[in-house]
């Protein structure tokens, strides 16, 4: 299984969106999101929250708990 930092890369990547997008998105700085990205930070519950449904996965999924990123 993946890890989250590898996951939200993935997100990203195959969404076509930039690092910025995102952090608006869920409303964290660009820096912030890139610490995540980077595994240097680990988001707090609030914003995994948020970033699984702005990827419309599971927070399962981006944790790494599961390999299925349908939200149930």
């Amino acid at each position: 299984m993946s890890n989250f930092t590898d996951r939200i890369q993935l997100l990203k990547i195959n969404k076509k969106l930039l690092q910025k997008e995102i952090a608006e998105a869920v409303g964290i700085s660009v820096r912030t999101y890139q610490r995540y990205e980077t595994g240097e930070r680990t988001p707090d519950t609030d914003t995994l929250i948020k970033l699984a449904d702005y990827f419309d996965v599971s927070t399962d999924y981006l944790l790494g708990r599961t390999d299925d990123p349908k939200r149930y």
